[in-house]
């Protein structure tokens, strides 16, 4: 191979850019892992997932076929990415940052032996490292033990910062700026896409509007109508919403890396008697399910309670999912904190800092009555004595029978 295709390169292309968070928050998140560290005896942790690396590193990366990390070690933190994207990482990254070329398959590995030379313990995500990529790490750092970092960042991550807690509140007004943009758009005639597009456009524009220099990218809207309502994250078609129609509200904002979302249920122009029934009795759990997130509940009594309004109702046989979850980084594709969900199996008592979701539904097929997929959702912070409802939309059907425009 020709002597001047370089295997990593240096591309400090620019300056930093802005960070919604302050570097004194980039620096305890970074200390974090670094305690942990210290504790168990480990020299440098490598982050790979999307949620530890915009986590730590500040830094959203784009796939596309080509691998990144972010290595902290006891003195430094540096991110590795790849030449395609040129200075961005750079100017992302809260640390350092090296670049490695396509010219050798394996340059991604050399870039990590070129930060870990002297490692015996190695932190790695063993809940998101392949077993291909095992298979490469070993050969690349012979004689290394690789300890599970994945499950002690994921309870890092779990109790929010008073600036999480800032961006987060931004993100929930976003979506209910997105909520009440689709309901303008929601009309008899109109195809699902198109109430979506509005709503999505809207929540694209609040964001550009409130920060300097935002990288916009996956916030959008889920609108379904009749039967696609019975999936809570059925995507958008084009079906043309009728009069009548059960529609869920699906927004999702996404600012720097952290999801919120806000979800209900509509109707078109009127719902029928046994409609309102299952709504007003799906929002009731909804309320409870509220009341219940304090500090000091725990996840899996949560669930038990609501279960057993649904089942006085013999309704619980269409319900097959959690009643939330945590919400942060990355929250709905990649990272959600899985040991904090609102779950029968789940035993993890809720902290102040936390930010988690209610969002109860049931689901009824079409061959009975009321058919369709009944869904709210707010988001809640935790607090010292109770928790704060930081969703503004409202749901029920006094609020949500869509008029004729």
């Amino acid at each position: 191979m020709s002597d001047d295709l370089a295997r990593l390169v240096t591309w400090h292309n620019g300056e930093k850019t802005y960070s919604p968070f302050s570097e004194k928050e980039m620096r305890r998140r970074q200390d974090a892992v670094r305690d942990w560290m210290a504790k168990e005896d480990v020299d440098a942790c490598l982050f790979t997932s999307y949620h530890c690396i915009n986590y730590y590193a500040g830094f959203l990366y784009c796939y596309f076929g080509r691998k990144f990390g972010f290595v902290i070690d006891h003195q430094k933190a540096t991110s590795i990415s790849a030449g395609i994207d040129g200075g961005q990482p750079y100017r992302r990254t809260a640390g350092d940052n090296i670049t490695y070329t396509d010219w050798r398959r394996d340059n991604y590995y050399y870039a990590i032996q070129s930060l870990t030379k002297g490692t015996k313990r190695l932190g790695i995500e063993f809940d998101n490292v392949t077993l291909d990529t095992r298979k490469q790490l070993e050969d690349a750092l012979p004689g290394v033990e690789f300890v599970d970092v994945g499950q002690p960042s994921m309870w890092m991550r779990s109790i929010k910062s008073a600036e999480e807690h800032v961006l987060i509140r931004k993100g929930a007004q976003v979506a209910d700026l997105g909520g009440a943009a689709l309901v303008e758009a929601v009309q008899a005639g109109v195809p699902e896409h198109e109430i979506a597009i509005a709503s999505t456009n809207a929540m694209i524009r609040e964001i550009a509007a409130s920060y300097p220099y935002v990288e916009l990218m996956d916030t959008w809207t889920w609108f379904q109508s009749g039967i696609n309502t019975d999936g809570a994250h059925n995507p958008v078609t084009n079906r043309v919403v009728e009069s009548g129609d059960i529609l869920s509200l699906n927004c999702f904002p996404m600012i720097f890396g952290y999801y919120t979302a806000l979800e209900r249920t509509l109707f078109c122009e009127h719902a029928t008697d046994v409609e309102l029934d299952l709504w007003e009795k799906n929002c009731a759990v909804h309320r409870r399910g509220i009341e219940l997130i304090k500090p000091g509940a725990r996840c899996c009594d949560i669930a038990i309670e609501l279960n057993d309004m649904y089942r006085g109702w013999d309704l619980l046989q269409y319900r097959s999912f959690g009643y939330g979850h945590s919400f942060g980084v990355l929250s709905h594709y990649y990272g959600r904190e899985a040991g904090v969900e609102l779950r029968e199996d789940i035993d993890t008592t809720l902290q102040p800092g936390m930010v988690v979701s209610m969002e109860p539904m049931i689901m009824l097929p079409d061959h009975l009555p009321g058919a369709g997929g009944y869904r709210e959702h707010d988001i809640l912070i935790v607090t010292e004595t109770g928790a704060e409802d930081i969703t503004g939309f409202p749901f029920g059907p006094e609020h949500n029978i869509i008029a004729k425009h």
